[in-house]
């Protein structure tokens, strides 16, 4: 038995965009859209997506639960490591100071970092902690909603 591996890992990255866009977040797959909405007004977390077991066992469900909380960010947004490869180079220029990872998130505020959650403090750890990292950081960044 064969498998056509380009048809698997297709099936897998779409599964983790619907897992994501389904938890609120859009997508931005173009540098343009990056810029347009990463340097607006209030605060957006960006979660920066990919088809490893962290992301889907850990990332994917802390960033579909965070956002259920008084505190939270004004948008939602995501990019796709390896996927959408300009429009995440773009939104990791943004994130000075950080080395590039996947999965990780960002929490900008105006247009400007305020902090991040890098994957080596979500690979190994169970969702419920990085939400609560995730929610620390909306309590200090982000408004009532």
């Amino acid at each position: 038995m064969s498998m056509d591996f380009n048809l698997f890992m297709n099936d897998i990255v779409q599964q983790a965009r619907k897992e994501i866009v389904a938890a609120g977040y859009t997508e931005l797959t173009s540098p343009e859209e990056v810029d347009e909405t990463l340097n607006s007004k209030g605060t957006t977390l960006v979660m920066v997506n990919s088809v490893c077991g962290c992301a889907g066992g850990i990332a994917r469900p802390a960033a579909a639960h965070a956002v259920h909380y008084d505190n939270r960010p004004d948008n939602l947004v995501t990019v796709f490591a390896g996927q959408d490869k300009e429009a995440t180079a773009r939104a990791r220029e943004l994130f000075t100071g950080y080395p590039p990872s996947s999965p990780s998130f960002a929490l900008l505020k105006d247009g400007k970092l305020m902090t991040m959650v890098e994957r080596h403090e979500i690979e190994g750890h169970d969702p419920m902690s990085v939400v609560a990292k995730l929610q620390a950081a909306f309590d200090k960044y982000c408004e009532e909603v």
